[in-house]
């Protein structure tokens, strides 16, 4: 099954939005893999951030863009659209958690 990925490379001069294709099985969403792997044919050489789910660096430190961040999946009917405001005010209501 096709799943479109819709994502934003953030260049210096401001960020630009494109489309990317990969394939996964009936019902299922890309891996982080199977993401890495359309950019890298996408002549993207990056790597999953550390820090943010969906969000992508480049490999190379000099390279023209910032970071890609996935927007949408969309695999026909069912779409998966990060929100990023429910996500901020989810995480801020929820309590910290700390070691033990």
């Amino acid at each position: 099954m096709e799943c479109i990925v819709h994502f934003t490379v953030m260049h210096k001069e401001g960020p630009k939005k494109l489309r990317g294709l990969t394939f996964v099985d009936p019902g299922e969403l890309p891996d982080s893999n199977q993401l890495l792997e359309m950019f890298h044919e996408m002549e993207y050489k990056v790597v999953p951030d550390e820090n943010e789910d969906l969000v992508y660096r480049p490999q190379d430190p000099s390279a023209s863009y910032k970071y890609i961040r996935v927007n949408e999946l969309d695999i026909g009917e069912d779409k998966y659209t990060e929100d990023r405001h429910l996500k901020s005010i989810v995480g801020n209501l929820l309590p910290k958690r700390t070691g033990l």
